[in-house]
């Protein structure tokens, strides 16, 4: 009895599982082998010595702050780091300052800073950055979750590589459960039997993080001399009793956004909005959603209402010019006028049917007549002709072939079924009844 009341209290006084459980060396790292696998980038980059400044892009639990620290020690290089979230423009100035006096006791070798969630950087702060990446006295290491294009100056973004990180697939979340049963201090002390791991995976959402976490608190609802058997059930009973543990520092935060999302194109604007308002109590960054709005314009209501691209977009806008709290305001309208329009995915149907076309048929030739003919040896050798001006003929339409000839009759726009889209289809078919609209 005593060992077990010892057992009990080393396990109050150890990290979280995810802490105990991260890695310290590539060959530990799990996941990511595009970038850490045998000849990959980061492998021959630590391999050579010669490290330049990357931000790693990717969900949430994927293991970028992990991997940060892995390139650091791996190349003994000095780590400083900092959150987006609390530090401002004099703590970036106080740790370029101290990289500066430390990098001449270190053989000359830049200190890396690593900066978690630096989308949430403003312009000023990363300006701050530009001038000590630049000239090397830091290598930094930014981690984000959301597109670097959008988030990170040009300047700056110029002078990074950006490495993309995927959600783990089902034989890593695999790899990680075994290993953490298997070598953990407290885990590998308790007779631990894994029965079923659909739930684990599917509330994890490939997220090593959220994996550990949820794997701690079902393990915590045993008794110590219990055996533990793991099962769908049990994983889902935990979840629902711990639900405020289990969304503790917004581990839900991407469930939440995917209930957002789903309520839109769901058309139930009551859901979306009692959404909205979940993401921005819980202090969301307005513009994260301003873009996620963006997208359901075009994605989901389409061309069943193709003003609600403007209104996303000019929500956009007000929500950059305005900030929090007013942002509230257009960002509750657009998602109620999204939340109550018809829906189509037409066009989203049709782009993907047409890069799958594109790349399979990449090599398919211009027809002659649709060619430009800037020079006099390709007006010699036909371009353009044949070329039939649209504006020349009834109805502003002239009946050609736009297609490559190998692809004629290639049908990839399929109108919706919504008032708009029936009078486009009409019209197409009456031009176009080759493609049976």
């Amino acid at each position: 009895m005593m060992a077990d009341d010892e057992n009990i209290g080393r396990s109050r006084m150890l990290p979280p599982l995810p802490e105990r459980m991260r890695p310290h060396s590539l060959e530990e790292y799990v996941g990511q082998k595009h970038l850490v696998g045998e000849g990959s980038i980061l492998r021959n980059m630590i391999r050579s010595g010669s490290l330049s400044s990357f931000i790693l892009w990717g969900p949430p639990g994927v293991g970028k702050t992990t991997l940060a620290r892995i390139v650091a020690t791996s190349l003994g290089r000095e780590f400083f780091t900092l959150s987006a979230i609390s530090s401002g423009v004099k703590d970036v100035r106080e740790v370029i300052d101290k990289a500066k006096g430390n990098s001449l006791f270190s053989g000359g070798l830049a200190p890396i800073l690593f900066i978690d969630e630096i989308h949430r950087f403003n312009k000023s702060q990363q300006d701050a950055l530009l001038g000590a990446v630049e000239d090397g006295t830091i290598v930094l290491i930014g981690a984000t979750t959301e597109n670097p294009s959008f988030e990170v100056i040009t300047p700056l973004l110029s002078r990074c590589q950006v490495f993309v990180l995927k959600s783990l697939e089902v034989s890593d979340l695999q790899e990680l459960l075994e290993r953490a049963v298997r070598t953990d201090e407290i885990l590998r002390t308790r007779n631990i039997e894994i029965a079923e791991t659909g739930a684990l995976f599917r509330h994890s959402g490939g997220d090593a993080r959220k994996l550990l976490n949820i794997l701690e608190i079902v393990i915590g609802s045993f008794a110590v001399d219990d055996k533990i058997v793991i099962d769908n059930k049990t994983v889902t009973a935990c979840l629902q009793e711990n639900i405020a543990f289990y969304d503790k520092g917004g581990e839900m935060h991407y469930d939440i956004i995917s209930a957002f999302i789903k309520s839109v194109r769901g058309s139930d604007p009551n859901a979306a909005v009692y959404y909205l308002a979940r993401m921005l109590n819980g202090g969301e960054d307005p513009l994260f959603v301003a873009r996620r709005l963006c997208i359901l314009a075009s994605e989901d209501v389409g061309l069943a209402n193709p003003n609600a691209m403007l209104l996303a977009n000019a929500c956009f806008q007000t929500v950059h010019n305005i900030g929090m709290p007013e942002a509230r305001i257009p960002l509750a309208e657009t998602t109620i006028y999204l939340a109550s329009s018809p829906k189509s995915n037409s066009a989203y149907m049709a782009i993907n049917k047409a890069m799958k076309l594109a790349e399979e048929t990449g090599m398919a030739s211009v027809p002659l007549y649709l060619r430009n003919a800037p020079t006099k040896l390709m007006d010699e050798l036909g371009y353009g002709d044949g070329y039939r001006y649209a504006h020349d003929y009834p109805g502003h339409f002239a009946d050609l072939e736009f297609m490559p000839a190998e692809l004629a009759g290639s049908a990839l726009y399929d109108p919706a079924d919504n008032k708009k889209e029936e009078e486009m289809r009409r019209r197409l078919a009456s031009l176009w009844p080759k493609y049976r609209y």
